[in-house]
């Protein structure tokens, strides 16, 4: 059964690269058919999950914002149709696999795959980043790995970035067996690569974070200072297109004025236009529609928002916005009770580590781009999501068992549960605890 999950691992980021419909048609055929065929979950993995209320509002708030797009103008309704069917699509995701039916084995066999699917997806970045000139940016010289066109590449290092904490972290486990630990030492340095490679500056900060709070995590003081150094020391260890990409963000003319590039200078427009649409439409302007309005108050007619809560925001009006914020809240509230669940465990500590980290880069990958609604960007997200609560709830059921067997085990002294006995009848049921 646990192969009819694995496929759609495999399948969904190379959406870009296979026939069209292919891997979504045959992933969603899999996971209704597991669901049919699999066995259904006893009582403490049939509870609603974590995400189940936020992501139905979002749902809701879609669906609002769906009608509204199309209450004056059904010209695209047939596109506007698709879009929404993929924006719902793929969170529905997470309670396929929350409910997978599979037990921890498979659930950590499922999560390692992601991981590998991760790792070859950059693999397949930096293969055609080794192709480009380094020696200078450009462009048209911008790695996407398995994600298509080159418009993808800030997307492509955003999903490197959100995956990279959880191959990181497991490095970092020095009581992990040894193949285990270099497998992960050699995808985390693939996954960084990846980023390198796509050129996108967002990408790097989050990337940069994310190993930053694991080391400090890890409490590594002497490994963050070498990270420090290795920073001071950037601009002769990278390829010097990463370096004059970085410097390009900003320009400092004879006169000591400071202006940005054209690409980050636009987004401060398109942030501005979006407030101005927002003034004008208070309730959104409509699932989708946000292209076809920026035009308005922008000379960016057609560009993306390039932040998925201002997005929101302008398509979906103040309770869309709200319903997204509240996701992203209980994926923290998911992440707080991994790390709670995991207790001392090294392997669950470690996982509930790594997603912590994920879920911080998810959100951060939306406050310069708009990831949050692209499907093969998220669809490994949102399938982990539902893994890691899976293995959190099979690990927490079971020290529970733990629990309830060593209390039966070891019964507490009939003395402390009724002292009063005890003075009663001294001796006969023991004595009193000071």
């Amino acid at each position: 059964m646990r192969w009819l999950y694995a496929v759609p691992i495999f399948l969904l980021p190379f959406t870009a690269q296979l026939p069209s419909d292919l891997s979504v048609g045959l992933s969603v055929a899999l996971l209704v058919l597991a669901w049919a065929l699999g066995r259904r979950d006893a009582v403490h993995l049939a509870q609603p999950g974590t995400l189940s209320p936020a992501l139905l509002a979002l749902f809701l708030a879609m669906l609002v914002g769906f009608i509204a797009a199309h209450w004056h103008d059904l010209s695209h309704a047939g596109k506007d149709m698709r879009d929404a069917k993929v924006a719902v699509m793929y969170p529905l995701l997470y309670f396929a696999y929350r409910r997978c039916g599979l037990d921890l084995k498979a659930t950590r066999g499922l999560i390692l795959l992601l991981l590998l699917v991760a790792v070859l997806a950059g693999l397949e970045a930096v293969l055609q980043g080794l192709k480009f000139n380094l020696g200078a940016f450009s462009e048209t010289q911008r790695a996407t790995g398995p994600f298509g066109q080159i418009k993808m590449a800030n997307r492509a290092g955003v999903f490197f970035a959100m995956f990279l904490p959880m191959l990181f972290t497991m490095a970092l486990q020095f009581q992990q067996r040894r193949f285990v630990r270099l497998a992960a030492i050699a995808g985390s340095i693939i996954l960084a690569m990846a980023i390198l490679f796509t050129y996108s500056r967002q990408s790097y900060l989050i990337g940069l974070f994310a190993v930053m709070v694991l080391l400090l995590w890890r409490g590594i003081p002497t490994a963050l200072l070498v990270t420090v150094l290795l920073l001071g020391t950037a601009s002769t260890l990278l390829p010097h297109s990463v370096v004059e990409r970085v410097q390009s963000t900003q320009k400092v003319d004879a006169s000591g004025d400071v202006s940005f590039d054209s690409s980050t200078a636009s987004r401060f427009t398109i942030w501005n236009g979006t407030l101005d649409m927002l003034r004008d439409h208070p309730g959104g302007v409509g699932l989708g529609r946000f292209n076809e309005h920026i035009g308005d108050y922008t000379h960016y007619a057609g560009k993306d928002a390039h932040n998925g809560f201002l997005l929101t925001l302008a398509e979906l009006g103040p309770l869309g916005l709200l319903a997204l914020l509240w996701v992203f809240w209980r994926l923290w509230m998911l992440s707080r009770r991994l790390r709670r669940v995991a207790g001392a465990r090294p392997e669950a500590r470690m996982l509930a580590r790594g997603f912590t980290i994920t879920v911080l880069c998810a959100a951060l990958g939306n406050m310069y781009g708009s990831p949050f609604f692209d499907s093969i960007i998220m669809a490994n997200f949102w399938i982990l999501c539902g893994l890691m609560e899976r293995y959190g709830a099979i690990k927490a059921h079971a020290a529970a068992l733990i629990a309830a067997h060593v209390a039966q085990a070891h019964p507490e002294p009939i003395g402390q549960r009724f002292p009063l006995a005890v003075r009663a009848l001294p001796g006969r049921f023991g004595v009193l605890p000071h």
